[in-house]
């Protein structure tokens, strides 16, 4: 029977100087009794597993809103593969991989419905009341939205996770990020984390791309990072159906994380890091590609942002979820009683417009479609 203690006791034997390790993390904000089993890395992963933004990922959009298809990924299923990247790469170079398991599974959590022009809507209602960022909302989520312990708010996760999400954040002046203001950059878990999100929404919407027809094949022959594949290939299928699809785009996800390995293994040796915080010091981050590497998968995201991101249809969807977003959030500041009264009974102690913004943020996409028929659709029963 393995107790947490010697769970402990391999991180400080098996992982590397400047991997964070259970013992030296500087805790949680609200002091707990120690687990029998599992260390604090692991019970943040179990925390965010269990809570409720965690499950509300299954109906939230990455791309596609959820009534295109069930093939799609939603923010829940690129959750999963950022893990099960970021796990791969933190076994690899002797990181903690609980961390990067907490990390990934949390990273998304303050997203709100309809991918990003559900965000950029909401940041656009709320420019005069300290704007909306889904990093920054995610850690007001795992602090104070979330309500499961009797004795504190929020999910109480350990200051290594909470950093990650912090420093994922493009907003640097909000004032629940002081605390992270110390240092450049966060752990080399956080950074690997942040390079399997790239590496899994890269590699996802191609895939997805391809099925829905907004890529065509013809056009992926003139990207260096999909000829690459398909030489390092030693297949002979035929090159335009789905095996082949699955596994080329495998090949382009191995090829990126192998060279995000060798390319961080090297720049941590040339830096000498052999702490912790000697990374979080570093003015630039430790975790990344080679310079020929960079430059495939800039053509490859410029390719993405041309086909994909910027097709009609997409542009489409992301009008009529905009608009969802705004009639919904201009109802509940017209007629705040017509929030739930659970939501309603806290106007008390938050701004109308931050109660709203937290409300809307928290919907699926298939409840803010639901509500909005229910609010303007005068067949639709209440």
């Amino acid at each position: 029977m393995r107790e947490r203690l010697e769970s402990e006791h391999l991180e400080e034997r098996e992982l590397a100087p400047f991997a964070a390790t259970s013992r030296n993390s500087r805790g949680r904000a609200h002091s707990e009794d120690e687990h029998l089993f599992r260390t604090l890395y692991m019970r943040d992963r179990d925390r965010i597993v269990h809570c409720g933004a965690f499950r509300r990922l299954m109906y939230k959009t990455q791309v596609f809103v959820y009534h295109e298809g069930d093939y799609y990924r939603t923010r829940l299923t690129h959750s999963i593969e950022v893990s099960q990247i970021s796990r791969t790469i933190a076994r690899a170079l002797r990181l903690n991989e609980d961390l990067c398991e907490s990390i990934s599974l949390s990273h998304d959590l303050g997203h709100a419905p309809f991918g990003h022009s559900g965000q950029d809507a909401l940041n656009e209602l709320m420019s005069s009341h300290g704007g909306f960022e889904h990093n920054v909302h995610g850690l007001r989520i795992v602090d104070h939205i979330e309500n499961r312990y009797p004795n504190f708010r929020g999910l109480n996760l350990t200051w290594e996770t909470r950093e990650a999400i912090a420093k994922h954040a493009k907003t640097k002046g909000e004032d629940s990020l002081i605390e992270f203001a110390a240092f450049p950059n966060p752990s080399v878990e956080a950074q690997i984390v942040d390079m399997a999100d790239a590496i899994a929404y890269n590699s996802h919407d191609l895939d997805d791309g391809l099925t829905s027809n907004l890529i065509h094949w013809e056009s992926l022959d003139d990207l260096v990072i999909w000829q690459k594949a398909k030489l390092s290939s030693n297949s002979k299928m035929d090159f335009s159906n789905n095996v082949f699809k699955h596994h080329i785009i495998g090949r382009i996800i191995d090829r990126q994380v192998e060279n995000l390995i060798r390319q961080t293994e090297e720049n941590l040796e040339k830096l000498s890091i052999n702490t912790p915080d000697q990374v979080r010091q570093q003015a630039i981050k430790v975790a990344n590609f080679s310079k020929e590497f960079t430059e495939e998968r800039k053509e490859l995201s410029e390719f993405l942002c041309k086909t994909m991101y910027k097709h009609h249809k997409l542009t489409r969807m992301e009008e009529k979820a905009s608009n969802v977003i705004v009639r919904l959030f201009e109802a509940y500041k017209r007629r705040p009683e017509l929030l739930p009264p659970t939501v309603y009974k806290k106007r008390d102690t938050e701004t109308i417009e931050r109660l709203i913004c937290d409300y809307i943020a928290g919907m699926t996409d298939r409840f803010a479609l639901e509500e909005h028929q229910k609010l303007f659709d005068p067949m639709w029963k209440i």
